[in-house]
């Protein structure tokens, strides 16, 4: 196998490739041609931060990119990583908990909006407000996921999911109460269109209309715990982790698999039949056409019919990319790889991917245009 370049790819990216070439670029099996992994994709050049590069922490929940700064949620606060530089803050800057968990940051103020393990913070003007369930009535202080939706900031929690009006400070809180979920745990939320999406233990996907404020739910049609009994007939399973929506396209990442739904048609994925690398799922994110999936054993990268998987060697720095086409699979390796294979977040901004694992942040630059 072999990979094919556009012509038109610049001086430094040739020069870049031949690198990874030198360093043990390996070529196994069928051809892939170029055009056929074009809208995915490669990325290599992977370099890795741990506590002994200025982290906090190994621990590392989340990852956003934000201009020419990358905001990192660790399990010891907030890493901050600006002009080759890393500045933390924990509660003793104003967090409402060093446990970093979601991030988001809202393009119409700046403001950078953390879900943690105990409150949700606004980093405003260098100025950190706390949230919690006690001083503002929010669902719960344990945050899965935060978006940004113009002035609302939506969480999912332990104890529901919450809407902030930033203009009123009135929040929202939508439960089995009041929402067809089937217990109050929400994993993950974003937004699509005017929708919002819920990922809901035990209870699929939940759909909030923003212009009628009304539900609607998305459940496994065959309702089976151990198997996808009928493929493709809807979400593959109803303990949902987290949602991402792109290009009209929703990415449901579940604990037994991967789902993606164009409006009418659901479409299933798992480690058996697809590139896939496990069906243990802790997040999703969707960029154009193509969905960044996080695993317990590596980070797969797809638009639902090329994939490609990174994963770490077990017993040094080294790994490698499966790329997966049909019955189509190759493999090239790369030295060094990505720091860990469980993957819990991951950013995308221009050609550089950043990835959130259990053991360190890892960096890498895109190889194909």
């Amino acid at each position: 196998m072999k990979i094919k370049f556009n012509q038109s790819v610049s001086g430094n990216i040739v020069c870049a490739f031949l690198g990874i070439v030198l360093m043990g670029f390996t070529l196994q099996s069928k051809e892939v041609k170029s055009d056929e992994a074009q809208n995915v994709p490669v990325y290599g050049n992977w370099k890795n931060f741990t506590k002994a590069d200025g982290l906090p922490g190994n621990k590392t929940y989340a990852v956003h990119a934000d201009g020419d700064r990358v905001l990192v949620g660790t399990h010891e606060g907030l890493a901050v990583y600006e002009n080759g530089d890393w500045t933390t803050y924990t509660t003793e800057d104003g967090l409402s908990h060093n446990g970093v968990i979601a991030i988001d940051v809202n393009e119409i103020t700046g403001d950078v909006w953390l879900g943690t393990m105990g409150g949700l913070t606004r980093w405003s003007g260098g100025s950190f407000e706390i949230y919690t369930q006690m001083n503002s009535g929010m669902p719960n202080d344990l945050i899965y996921s935060v978006v940004c939706d113009g002035k609302d900031v939506w969480i999912a929690t332990g104890g529901g999911a919450g809407k902030l009006d930033t203009y009123t400070g009135v929040w929202e809180i939508f439960t089995e109460e009041n929402a067809p979920m089937h217990e109050p745990w929400t994993y993950s939320v974003c937004a699509g269109g005017d929708k919002i999406f819920i990922s809901a233990w035990g209870g699929g996907v939940v759909e909030y209309n923003k212009k009628t404020k009304r539900f609607r739910d998305y459940v496994d049609p065959d309702g089976n715990m151990e198997i996808d009994l009928f493929p493709d007939d809807g979400v593959v399973h109803d303990i949902t982790t987290g949602g991402a929506w792109s290009n009209g396209i929703l990415w449901v990442a579940t604990y037994f698999g991967l789902s993606r739904y164009d409006g009418v048609h659901w479409k299933g994925y798992f480690d058996h039949d697809s590139g896939l690398a496990s069906n243990f799922i802790n997040y999703v994110y969707a960029k154009g056409d193509v969905a960044y999936v996080c695993t317990d054993q590596g980070l797969s990268i797809t638009d639902g019919e090329t994939w490609i998987t990174y994963k770490k060697n077990e017993n040094d720095t080294n790994g490698k990319a499966i790329i997966t086409k049909g019955e189509d699979k190759s493999e090239k390796s790369f030295s060094p790889s990505i720091s860990h294979n469980f993957i819990l977040g991951v950013d995308v901004q221009n050609d550089i991917i950043w990835v959130a694992t259990s053991s360190g942040l890892s960096r890498g630059e895109r190889m194909n245009k």
